[in-house]
């Protein structure tokens, strides 16, 4: 078979599984880029495969895209830096394909930035079990074949996925409708934009967090814990001043937006996303502020981005 050249069936082929292939790999990978790189090897692997002898092109494809995103979790480098506390995933604009399935609660949570940070308290074969199961729904005979390993193996990973990422979760706070929780963002942007503490010490639980990625700029994440010291870093953050702006190159807007299904705020400067935050809101106020701004973390929702019509700025010169 002639390996070097493909007909549009088999490219079409390939192409009918492209979306679903991404969002596994995102899922696993917790990183845009990474998943396109996977998927786009996965094409390769296509390419070179005797295509005649692949019946069911999707579970073939699953199993390579898979098994190339478990190799990159292993690699001595994915691990440098996911241990060196300068990793959160990549965030993705509500709508893009690459989030995937969202019918169920399910999946819709295996996407969130939330569990995809908690994901990586899981070891590589762990976090594959629960995204194929939690996400995809495979059966554990499916899991086991993608894997290489024994059903009872499947289940015993799925068994201590679960556990660890529920331990970890905040219990006892519902989440809260789509209005609300674009009120209280409102709130939360208008409260520290203006510098009220207080407010801001409000619209917080008592063991509030608030990560960033320090704009790429200070290689690893910082970590802010309670509300008060929370309030003290969203006051300082958010209120605009020149110096920011010369930093920022300008003077953005300040956009509402759902980046993987969470409410957030988006700063747009001309047509490029150059920075966001996100918020885990439950009945009794935000949990987790997650600021955003490397620009190599933001390429994917910059180009999502600009394919829109967006809605009037929530602060049309910040």
């Amino acid at each position: 078979m002639d390996t070097t050249a493909m007909d549009r069936f088999d490219v079409g082929r390939f192409e009918a599984c492209r979306n679903r292939l991404a969002s596994l790999a995102y899922r696993l990978l917790g990183s845009a880029a990474d998943a396109e790189d996977a998927v786009q090897d996965a094409f390769l692997h296509w390419q070179a495969a005797d295509r005649r002898r692949i019946r069911v092109p999707e579970a073939w494809l699953t199993k390579v895209v898979t098994n190339l995103c478990l190799d990159r979790l292993r690699s001595a480098q994915a691990r440098r830096e996911r241990t060196a506390g300068a990793w959160l995933p990549e965030p993705l604009l509500d709508g893009d394909p690459m989030l995937g399935p969202a019918d169920t609660f399910e999946q819709r949570e295996s996407v969130s930035l939330a569990v995809l940070t908690l994901m990586e308290r899981l070891s590589p074969v762990e976090r594959a079990v629960y995204v194929l199961r939690e996400a995809f729904s495979h059966g554990h005979a499916e899991i086991a074949e993608i894997l290489g390993i024994t059903e009872s193996a499947s289940q015993q990973h799925l068994h201590r996925a679960r556990e660890r990422i529920s331990a970890a979760r905040r219990r006892g706070k519902d989440e809260v409708d789509r209005a609300s929780a674009r009120r209280i963002v409102e709130e939360f942007l208008a409260a520290a934009s203006s510098g009220r503490t207080e407010r801001l010490v409000a619209l917080l639980t008592d063991d509030a967090t608030a990560i960033s990625d320090g704009a790429g700029l200070a290689g690893r994440l910082l970590r802010f814990d309670t509300a008060q010291r929370v309030a003290a870093v969203a006051r300082a953050g958010f209120k605009p001043t020149p110096a920011k702006r010369r930093l920022a190159g300008g003077t953005p807007a300040v956009h509402y937006a759902l980046v993987n299904g969470a409410p957030a705020v988006l700063f747009v400067l001309g047509d490029r996303v150059i920075g966001t935050v996100a918020f885990d809101i439950a009945d009794d106020g935000i949990t987790t502020v997650r600021g955003i701004a490397a620009p190599a973390r933001l390429v994917r929702l910059t180009e999502a981005w600009r394919q829109r019509e967006p809605d009037a700025p929530l602060v049309a010169a910040w």
